[in-house]
């Protein structure tokens, strides 16, 4: 069979395009996208910090002492091989050089120390919250309550599968019903959990805390922009680890008040355990 070079030539030109074009897939804004490394979109004062504090002190420092050793390892090897140095020394101590790599490393851990301690007072210092969510978590989902003053409803988060997405939603990481915040606003997350250890995490707040039962750790964040945000429990907690998305959406005061009137009609006459009132322990 004779095929035309018009066939062949749009044939070319179909793999062509095939190949260039990007494939349609959802566009994620708080949330990881394939062939990326890093961190995800900083979300708050906390993030920056934490991201500031990885880009600025430690990467420099694990770099620089990498490849001091890397160097010292090359000199070695050059300057004291058996070829170089026929005839080995029998020198055993220089007070200099002892007293040199016991001082340095002290002072490299006093440039991490202090802004480390910095973050850390700012990460576990919480201000007085404009709105506290109790996050519970089960095997395998989240349960978000929303406090008397917002309504006093609470509701599952599950993971969404494949065939359920919609084309503007990731897989793997979306969740049916999401933890909605508005911006501008101190939120606190009091986070337990009802049956084993997870770990509610969002990159890009700076929020990554464990879910521990019969205790209530606390966490909080502050979010400056509008969108949808992505975490995971980040602790292997069973079979379905894997499938615990935590999806937050920030959105604007009034978009947030019209949100907690539709909630309250859904969620408040929900036949679920209302795991936002449990009495939990609280040391």
């Amino acid at each position: 069979m004779r095929v035309s070079s018009d066939a062949i030539r749009a044939g070319l030109a179909g793999l062509a395009v095939a190949l260039v074009a990007p494939k349609a897939e959802a566009q994620v804004f708080g949330g990881p996208k394939p062939g990326e490394i890093g961190f995800l979109p900083a979300n708050g004062q906390i993030a920056e910090d934490m991201f500031w504090f990885h880009n600025w002190i430690l990467l420099p420092v694990t770099i620089g002492i990498s490849l001091l050793v890397l160097g010292l390892i090359v000199y070695i090897v050059y300057r004291f091989n058996e070829t170089a140095n026929p005839v080995p020394s029998r020198r055993t101590h220089n007070g200099l050089l002892e007293f040199a790599w016991t001082v340095a490393p002290a002072l490299v851990l006093v440039v991490i120390a202090v802004p480390s301690f910095r973050l850390l007072a700012q990460q576990l210092i919480i201000p007085a919250p404009d709105l506290t969510v109790k996050v519970t978590a089960s095997q395998w989902h989240w349960n978000y309550g929303y406090p008397k003053s917002e309504g006093g409803f609470s509701f599952d988060s599950l993971y969404v599968e494949d065939k359920d997405l919609k084309p503007d939603q990731p897989r793997l990481i979306t969740a049916d019903h999401e933890m909605v915040v508005p911006i501008g606003k101190v939120i606190e997350v009091d986070v337990t959990s009802q049956d084993v250890i997870h770990s509610f995490s969002v990159p890009s707040f700076g929020v990554k805390i464990d879910a521990i039962p019969g205790r209530l750790n606390k966490s909080w964040f502050k979010a400056e922009q509008i969108g949808m945000f992505y975490g995971q429990c980040s602790n292997i907690c069973g079979i379905d680890h894997a499938f615990m998305p935590v999806n937050v959406r920030v959105v604007s005061q009034s978009d947030y008040e019209a949100w907690l009137v539709e909630a309250k009609k859904q969620f408040a006459s929900s036949d679920r355990v209302d795991l936002a009132a449990a009495p939990l322990v609280n040391p």
